[in-house]
């Protein structure tokens, strides 16, 4: 009893540091990836699960998504001139403030049929092309990708997240199919993708063309989309190290909470693994109304800081943004849809 009292406090002292360390050293910062390995990798030797086959699984899992990065760099590093002249026409064609709401509101949609790895590198390439200034490009790549975490829930083609449940609800009584995650958060994730394309579309712009050159911007190179790939691959390893590894805690706050409990509790998805905390929380002797609280918390909570979706990691590295002015938008942002939805679906589900 008292053993097991010291690895659930050991195990919340790991999601604390995960956390707060990445604000307080500007090396953790800069090597955030190797630190989620080193927290994922603790917290693995807490819940004592080392294991040849556990270390080979976790590996092969986070194969696809370092190749799918992989190869979208290949093709983003030989269309790039290109995709420049593209966005420049479209620019012109319908002016920035239309463009910046498709780029935000679009690239969520598409999420969900090209999934959350490939869209924030379009996303990147786009803000790159729009020379905003900074302050500028580092809020709308937040809310952009915001969008993208939101939107990949649509189907199962968007991420990890969406394939789990649906594979967990496929059976009775759901009978899940392609679009049973569209018909039940479509109607609460739509409104908030278009609100965030609108919100972006009248956020002040300077005046005259977009002429800013974004700060640390440089041309991609194959060099670069190798060291992308690789940093996404150490990223997701240690991703799924720390859910694996965090389990044993999350199961016991699962099997004691209640439904509003752990809509607030998903706010852990700012750092872990949410199609992890899915698998542990979701099942099909839940109601439709807990589904929708538990998969809104999970999706909310991502935007906050960088580690809480890949897509954050994948536009944070492509554009400098760093960990404080991250949070400094996702906090507050995610918070103020936190508490919205919390309300909302509470009221609609009366």
């Amino acid at each position: 009893m008292t053993s097991s009292f010291w690895i659930i406090f050991a195990l919340g002292l790991v999601v604390v540091l995960v956390f707060l360390l990445p604000f307080f050293s500007k090396r953790i910062e800069e090597e955030l990836e190797l630190f989620v390995l080193i927290m994922g990798s603790t917290a693995v030797t807490l819940s004592e699960l080392w294991s040849r086959t556990f270390v080979i699984q976790h590996l092969q899992e986070a194969l696809p998504i370092a190749l799918t990065v992989l190869g979208a760099g290949f093709l983003f590093y030989f269309l790039q001139a290109r995709m420049e002249r593209w966005i420049e026409v479209v620019l012109t064609v319908i002016g920035p403030r239309a463009s910046l709401f498709l780029l935000v509101t679009g690239l969520g949609l598409l999420s969900s049929l090209l999934t959350a790895v490939i869209t924030p590198l379009l996303l990147a390439e786009a803000l790159s092309v729009l020379r905003l200034p900074r302050e500028l490009k580092v809020k709308v790549a937040v809310l952009s990708c915001f969008a993208i975490g939101l939107g990949s829930i649509l189907t199962p083609l968007g991420g990890p997240l969406t394939a789990i449940v649906a594979n967990r609800l496929q059976g009775e009584p759901y009978h899940a199919d392609f679009f049973f995650i569209l018909r039940l958060m479509g109607p609460w994730v739509l409104p908030a993708l278009y609100g965030l394309g609108l919100y972006v579309a009248v956020l002040p712009l300077p005046p005259g063309p977009l002429t800013f050159k974004p700060e640390r911007y440089r041309p991609e190179t194959l060099r670069v989309v190798f060291s992308r790939a690789g940093k996404v691959y150490v990223f997701v390893v240690g991703l799924l190290f720390l859910a694996s590894g965090l389990a044993p805690m999350v199961d016991r706050l699962v099997a004691s909470s209640s439904t509003p409990a752990l809509y607030w509790m998903n706010m852990s998805s700012a750092v872990l693994d949410n199609a992890s905390i899915a698998a542990a929380e979701i099942g099909p002797g839940m109601s439709l109304k807990t589904i929708q609280y538990l998969l809104m918390g999970l999706l909310l909570s991502g935007v906050m800081l960088i580690p809480g979706n890949l897509p954050n990691m994948v536009a944070a590295g492509k554009l400098g943004i760093k960990s404080g002015e991250w949070a400094r938008i996702g906090v507050p942002l995610g918070l103020f849809f936190m508490v919205l939805y919390f309300f909302a679906l509470g009221f609609f589900f009366k």
